[in-house]
């Protein structure tokens, strides 16, 4: 699964935002409870890229909570 642009995040809408923000929090918890266990990771970096993602959903839509839309 590519990890998500700043720019795609900005094209959904926030019903869109939070499903996928749902999926990302699952696929880390996921892949955290496989960590506990003792597992390989087949891909190690992907913690790092979800944790990054969810945090672009997450201040996309509090850019929106706060009228902050567009600004860079």
């Amino acid at each position: 699964m590519p990890f998500l642009r700043l720019t795609s995040i900005r094209e959904m809408n926030s019903a869109e935002r939070e499903d996928r923000l749902r999926e990302l929090k699952v696929e880390l918890s996921q892949l955290r409870a496989m960590i506990r266990a003792g597992g390989a990771l087949e891909n190690p970096s992907r913690v790092k890229e979800l944790r990054k993602a969810i945090a672009r959903v997450m201040t996309v839509q509090n850019e929106e909570d706060l009228g902050l839309e567009g600004r860079q």
